[in-house]
């Protein structure tokens, strides 16, 4: 991953950690004094959100803890790190980045489309083995 997508991991990491768990401890105290937990819905939610809360801070901890953080070096080809705009053959665009991290638009490098990208230059056309058929993707421009 990229240094700037470490630093995007990292400060979810110190969100979820911080003010996040404060509130769903909160929301846990206000729902153990409404009374019988065996039948207190607020508080079988509360306890359910924090579960889901500590796996994804145990997800991002373990993804920094492993990170191999590489220089996204603006040489002209497709590496990890690099928003890539690409078309089809029928000709719809579509802006991907390549990442490990996720979010809107990330493409892995270890997906179809990510891998056949990696090492493309602007003008190259790509071969994409994705589990619906294979396709051709054109790469427009890389940022």
């Amino acid at each position: 991953m990229t240094e700037d997508q470490r630093a995007r991991l990292a400060a979810e990491l110190a969100e979820l950690e911080g003010p996040r768990r404060v509130e769903v401890v909160q929301a846990i105290k206000a729902a153990r004094e409404h009374g019988d937990l065996s039948e207190n819905f607020e508080y079988h939610a509360a306890k359910n959100e924090q579960g889901m809360l500590e796996a994804r801070i145990r997800t991002l901890r373990a993804r920094l803890d492993h990170a191999v953080v590489v220089a996204n070096d603006p040489v002209g080809v497709v590496q990890v790190g690099s928003l890539v705009e690409i078309q089809d053959g029928e000709g719809e665009r579509m802006k991907v980045e390549i990442s490990s991290v996720g979010g809107p638009g990330a493409v892995s490098p270890d997906s179809p489309l990510g891998s056949a990208l990696l090492g493309s230059s602007v003008g190259d056309e790509v071969d994409v083995a994705a589990p619906r058929g294979q396709w051709t993707a054109r790469v427009l421009s890389i940022g």
